[in-house]
């Protein structure tokens, strides 16, 4: 451990040190052996300088922790710097000054003097520890080693310096010229030059070295990767040129410029908004400017042809004889009244005002009751085009609305695509299954559909891909769907609903009669044969084959029997006249696979027929209730839901609370158990619409009271026995009609929906409406007791069920 020589002065020096101004640095670190041009423009700092010239010139060199600071305080200040001379002093015109330094040793801050002109402070000298040793040795020639290494592959490292490197044998010397020469962080600097260890000062440099030579290296390759590039990009430039001229020398040079001018014929041409012209013209500027067979060129040619092939302005003729459009519905299409209304309601519209925005319809029903068909030939019936899009499954915004010309092979939204294809501006736009889309990350498609669906909004649809203002008001868009729920609120509210319901069996009758039977009989090849369907034989194929809203399962098996009639005559080679009747029907279809519940046969204790509405048409539906001893447990079965459950509560509720009236004691719940069974347990039921029949079937069985057999009912009941509106009133009362029920009791409020009811059907059942639970009551159950009573006349219960079987003997009850 050697004291520098610089410290052994005489004048300044004191037990602690130097005592020395202090140069503040920015963005520099000076360490020893290293000379420095510094220009040095604040008022202390020349003062500091100007301090040391009267002295023995010598100054503490210290670097500020942050650059940024113009007065820097003491604590502003790096602790460790170096010791140094100044060698050369020259004041600059503005003011500021010149020194040529050099350093010396290296030093530490001890403490800071007061001084008001400028910085003094007293220096302690750092004392550098082994300073000999095999691993100072091995070190010095690896860092020399990676210098060399580092000069080869940066040509701004002089020959003399390496030279010079190479001729140095202090270790301290080496660590603080190449400390000084490289581009270090001024962090890694500072802690060279605070670490007094050399073998730990000289395994940081190397480090250091090591990361600037893995730098430079990837430097290096990122150059060449982009020179490559610009090489490649210069080079096809070159060969197109070269392609050019030698088109130019054959004579066809012309066929990239005839190109372009049949496609400014073509917009020129071409109809179409001030928007979309604007927007063409300066995208064929740009066309011209490019090279023809780059990537850019072939976009921007592309996005001009898809705005030049829309029809902006192209109209089919739309037919306004409603008379001819009415035929052509009723020809395609049995029944579906209101949606053949609304369509001529609009072409009626249409022939008194030129310019009509076309309506928005919703057709919302079960499977198979032609709604996508029915759409089709609204299309027919108007003289219109026809386009079909499938929602189902579609879950990305981009499929209604495009992408953005940014992404590789962008394309227009499919509602743009359509129009395209179809070339008329004004087509039917049937989006078929609109409840079945669903979203996820890439956005919700039925909020784009709001866009397209807006009568106030649709005038102005902008695509992604076009970026332009498109007019879909000409449009009469269709949309269709299974239920209504699973359509967004904000959608159903932009469109007009029409509602499908299933098809009767009169009305399925008539649909195989007339259309299904002749279509399948032309399409298995038995045209020229006498095929003839009886009127049973359609019928049983309805009821005991199909259970649906449609038609479609229907069709399939009048195809079924098509086919087996072509069979037979391929192979027997028979007459020609073949007639249907339930025989064949079952002879083909084998047995039967449904069965529709009738009334029945007999008035019975606790047994109620209900109506029910499924997906698929009415239904009959039996409410069974038996009485037993017990202390009044109330138990429902036959998978019932929540809200019937409820009913069967809200009756039992009402009939306690009318027990006196009804002929019963108030406290009979105390002494009963009431057990309410709806059959056929494996099909789950729902719905308030039973809460009549089972307050019937309940009241029936405590007072011993049968119900007439040939009676259904159908309302929602309440605490106070008001009878309450329900749903779904004409596939009711058609099931009815098909189990042999002869009085339908309804509510009041559902007497406005008996005009859907066909005459046929009305004139053959007594439908009777009802305000309150004691009209139901009074048409539904028998004046005379069928059973014996159930309560004493001490209000004490007796044993009933085994007289009650007796006197019930096979009768299907299960009281």
């Amino acid at each position: 451990m050697i004291l520098p020589k610089i410290f052994k002065h005489d004048e300044e020096s004191n037990a602690n040190g130097l005592t020395l101004p202090l140069l503040p640095l920015r963005d520099i670190v000076v360490f020893p052996c290293m000379v420095a041009p510094l220009f040095v423009g604040r008022s202390k700092s020349v003062k500091a300088l100007s301090n040391a010239m009267n002295k023995d010139k010598r100054v503490f060199l210290s670097t500020q922790t942050r650059a940024g600071i113009n007065n820097p305080r003491p604590e502003d200040m790096s602790d460790v710097g170096t010791v140094g001379n100044v060698l050369q002093l020259l004041r600059l015109p503005d003011g500021t000054v010149k020194a040529l330094v050099e350093g010396k040793a290296r030093g530490r801050i001890s403490r800071f003097i007061d001084n008001n002109d400028f910085f003094q402070v007293e220096v302690a000298p750092i004392i550098e520890i082994g300073a000999d040793g095999p691993e100072i040795i091995s070190l010095m020639r690896t860092i020399t080693k990676n210098f060399h290494e580092y000069a080869k592959i940066n040509k701004n490292v002089s020959k003399e310096l390496v030279n010079n490197v190479s001729a140095i044998s202090n270790p301290s010397q080496l660590s603080d010229t190449l400390a000084a020469h490289f581009a270090f962080k001024i962090e890694d600097k500072l802690h060279i030059l605070k670490i007094d260890a050399l073998n730990e000062r000289l395994s940081y440099l190397l480090s250091l070295i090591k990361m600037e030579i893995e730098v430079v290296q990837m430097d290096k390759k990122i150059k060449g990767r982009v020179k490559d590039q610009m090489e490649k990009t210069q080079k096809n430039y070159y060969l197109n040129e070269q392609m050019r001229a030698i088109k130019k020398e054959m004579g066809s040079e012309d066929e990239v410029g005839d190109d372009l001018k049949d496609l400014e014929k073509r917009i020129s041409k071409k109809r179409m908004s001030k928007e979309a012209k604007s927007k063409v013209k300066d995208e064929m500027k740009k066309l011209k400017l490019m090279t023809p067979m780059s990537a850019e060129a072939t976009v921007v040619r592309n996005y001009i042809d898809w705005i030049i092939s829309l029809p902006w302005y192209a109209r089919s003729k739309v037919l306004n004889d409603i008379e001819k459009s009415e035929k052509i519905l009723d020809e395609d299409h049995y029944g579906l009244e209101k949606p053949k209304e609304r369509i001529l309601e609009y072409l009626a519209v249409q022939t008194l005002v030129k310019k009509v925005r076309g309506p928005i319809l919703c057709f919302v029903g079960p499977p198979g009751v032609g709604k996508t068909s029915l759409a089709k030939s609204v299309a027919r019936a108007t003289g219109r085009k026809f386009i079909r899009l499938s929602l189902g499954g579609v879950r990305d915004e981009a499929e209604i609305r495009g992408h953005r010309r940014t992404y590789i092979g962008a394309m227009p939204g499919k509602v743009i695509q359509s129009l395209k294809k179809i070339g008329a501006n004004n087509p039917v736009f049937c989006l078929d299954e609109v409840d079945k889309m669903s979203m996820d990350f890439r956005g919700d498609p039925s909020a784009a559909l709001l866009e397209v669906l807006d009568p106030e909004q649709n005038y102005s649809f902008n695509d992604h891909y076009l970026d332009l203002d498109y007019d879909l008001t000409d449009i009469l868009f269709i949309t269709t769907a299974n239920t209504l729920p699973e359509i967004p609120l904000p959608l159903q509210d932009r469109m007009e609903i029409i509602r499908l319901s299933g098809y009767t069996e009169y009305e399925k009758y008539n649909i195989a009669k007339d259309f299904l039977i002749g279509k399948q009989i032309k399409l298995n090849g038995l045209a020229n044969s006498d095929v003839q369907f009886s009127k049973n034989s359609i019928y049983t194929i309805i009821r005991e084959y199909t259970r649906e809203s449609g038609v479609r399962n229907l069709e399939r098996e009048i195809a079924s029997i098509c086919r087996k009639i072509a069979r037979e005559l391929v192979k027997n080679k028979s007459d020609n006249t073949f007639k249907v009747t339930t025989k064949t029907v079952q002879k083909h279809l084998g047995p039967a696979r449904f069965r529709h519940s009738l009334a029945e046969e007999k008035d019975q204790i606790g047994m109620v027929t209900g109506l029910a509405w499924t997906q698929v048409g009415g239904e009959l539906l039996c409410v069974e209730t038996a009485i037993m001893p017990g202390k009044g447990k109330l138990t429902v079965t036959g998978k019932l839901g929540d809200v019937m459950k409820e009913s069967a509560q809200a009756a039992v509720s009402y009939v306690r609370s009318r027990a006196e009236r009804i002929g019963i004691p108030t406290d009979f719940y105390d002494q009963v158990d009431i057990h309410i069974h709806v059959p056929e347990g494996a099909i789950p039921k729902d719905g308030p619409s039973a809460g009549i029949s089972m307050c019937s079937s309940i009241v029936s069985a405590l007072t011993r009271k049968a119900v007439f057999h040939d009676i259904a009912m159908t309302g929602e009941i309440t605490l106070r026995g008001h009878v309450l509106p329900i749903g779904g009133l004409k596939e009711k009362i058609l099931a009815a009609h098909r189990g042999n029920i002869r009085k339908v009791l309804i509510p009041k409020e559902n007497e406005k929906d008996l005009k859907d009811i066909p005459a046929s059907v009305s004139r053959q059942i007594d439908i009777v409406t009802v305000e309150h639970m004691d009209e139901v009551l009074s048409h539904a159950l028998q004046i005379n007791p069928e059973g014996p009573p159930l309560f004493s006349k001490d209000d004490v219960p007796i044993e009933i069920m085994a007289k009650e079987n007796e006197s019930m003997g096979g009768q299907r009850s299960i009281n």
